[in-house]
């Protein structure tokens, strides 16, 4: 029983995820921290691409997690740091990108794509519909259909 217990344990923990940040990057006052925190989870890592700085264990997201620390002790706003980082690695480092006009497509695809699927699928249904298939019976099929009918 008490084993079950442990490895139930053990699958609900591990459900959490696992950030990166390593004890010694911890910023003391736990609001700068919580805000370092989101700023983080809000950056990629340009090694791993497909995660945050938060999450990542490279090198670079590790020098990202210290220089956005340092940025916020020096009184920057978390819009400034964003900018900052922004200006040194590009937009690509925003794991949401900004809606701009050069991200207007990226934003706008999905959009564009479910009208249009939604639009050919009215158009095939319209098309479809109400349309009879096949052949109409020939006279010696209708009376042989009505001789079945009878019989029954």
């Amino acid at each position: 029983m008490m084993r079950r217990l442990l490895l139930a344990a053990a699958f609900l923990f591990a459900a959490f995820p696992a950030f990166a940040v390593n004890p010694d990057e911890v910023l003391a006052d736990p609001a700068l921290e919580a805000r370092a925190r989101a700023l983080s989870s809000q950056l990629r890592c340009m090694v791993c691409q497909n995660q945050s700085i938060d999450d990542s264990n490279a090198e670079l997201a590790r020098d990202l997690r210290l220089l956005v620390r340092e940025r916020l002790k020096d009184g920057d706003s978390d819009e400034a740091v964003i900018n900052y980082v922004v200006s040194r690695y590009g937009e690509f480092v925003l794991l949401n990108p900004r809606l701009r006009g050069e991200t207007l497509l990226l934003w706008g695809a999905p959009i564009v794509l479910f009208l249009a699927g939604a639009a050919a699928m009215v158009l095939f249904v319209r098309k479809r519909g109400g349309k009879p298939t096949g052949t109409p019976l020939s006279e010696a099929e209708k009376a042989e259909l009505e001789r079945a009918l009878k019989r029954d």
